[in-house]
């Protein structure tokens, strides 16, 4: 009986009752479960990974409901780790779902990972995917590379030692400020759906020992405009920081971004992994716009957003100060959605 439901994937070649018995077996660590996050699980549970286990920093608000496909209007408020295990479990009893409240850092990453065979990004920073890249390098762990904002989405599967790494790919993440957010540029929802339906393949391929059929590009796509680009990923930098020379700035700590809550100030300071030097103020003041109000000078951006009671205040070189957070995890989570990493 426990079989019978998987009937219909058991038919696909290079899966088979062995294939399946190999994800029944597996363990997948599922780093956000927002928009990729939510559907990723949602497919790997379906597909039968024996343990899944969920983390994710953040409560449901009213606007994830249009992209995050594990909650409803009950959920509001809920932590979205929990109220994305309960639902899990109402689709497949019969896998085992953890569900961890957590802001994933350098201090806790090993204790989340252990035992894992896979790591599944559905994170909204980038800082977060740089210590991701690091600790699976250092422990040979695979990971699978996910992101979407607007209409675009892009999508990798990282194995160490055989494909390039992230930052391979990518040698510094973007300066705060710089790129586009959901929050600022907004993303549509099946943009999600594509970029996961890419990770949860990729996934069920590693996990059943299909590693000569994973895909080994990085894709890209813009549903809007209708392009799409296959990059094939090559080799791994010999002058990689990373997997080249097995520095690992963001998993000892040395790259991480810091948060100081203020005492007597009802507010949390959260300081990048390194100065911008410049960031563009006037830019990020367009992008928050639609958001509530706010005013920059060269030096200083501040305003109050509409629907949160928060304020703002972000300096040329990155540094904010979050007025009005809960938390020093929840003004971390205002940095990256309205911000970035």
């Amino acid at each position: 009986m426990t079989m019978e439901r998987y009937h219909r994937q058991m038919l696909i070649p290079g899966i088979g009752e062995e294939g399946q018995q190999r994800l029944n077996e597996a363990c997948v660590l599922l780093v956000g479960c927002g928009a990729l996050g939510s559907v990723t699980a949602d497919l790997l549970t379906r597909a039968g990974v024996g343990r899944l286990r969920l983390v994710d920093r953040d409560v449901v608000e009213l606007t994830n409901l249009q992209r995050q496909v594990l909650y409803d209007e009950s959920d509001i408020g809920t932590p979205k780790a929990t109220a994305a295990r309960d639902r899990l479990r109402a689709v497949n009893s019969r896998i085992e779902v953890q569900a961890i409240i957590d802001d994933v850092d350098a201090t806790n990453i090993r204790r989340l990972a252990d035992g894992c065979d896979l790591i599944v990004d559905g994170l909204d920073n980038f800082e977060t995917r740089y210590l991701l890249n690091d600790f699976s390098v250092s422990t040979g762990t695979p990971w699978i590379y996910g992101g979407a904002v607007g209409t675009t989405g892009m999508s990798a599967m990282m194995l160490p030692g055989e494909t390039p790494c992230l930052r391979c790919l990518f040698p510094e993440p973007p300066p705060a400020g710089t790129t586009p957010t959901c929050e600022t540029a907004g993303v549509l929802g099946p943009v999600i759906h594509r970029v996961a339906a890419h990770q949860a393949v990729q996934a069920i391929k590693l996990l059943t020992g299909n590693i000569e059929a994973i895909d080994r590009t990085l894709q890209t796509f813009d549903v809007w405009t209708n392009t799409q680009h296959v990059m094939a990923s090559g080799d791994r930098r010999k002058d990689c920081p990373c997997c080249g020379h097995h520095s690992f700035s963001w998993l000892d700590g040395s790259r991480a971004s810091s948060t100081t809550l203020l005492c007597g100030r009802d507010a949390v300071q959260i300081k990048p992994p390194h100065d911008q030097n410049g960031m563009p103020l006037k830019d990020l003041a367009d992008r928050l716009a639609p958001h509530g109000s706010f005013r920059c000078t060269e030096d200083v951006l501040q305003g109050r957003f509409t629907d949160e009671d928060i304020e703002l205040t972000v300096f040329s070189n990155g540094r904010a100060l979050v007025k009005g957070s809960e938390s020093t995890e929840h003004a971390r989570s205002v940095y990256a959605r309205y911000i970035g990493s």
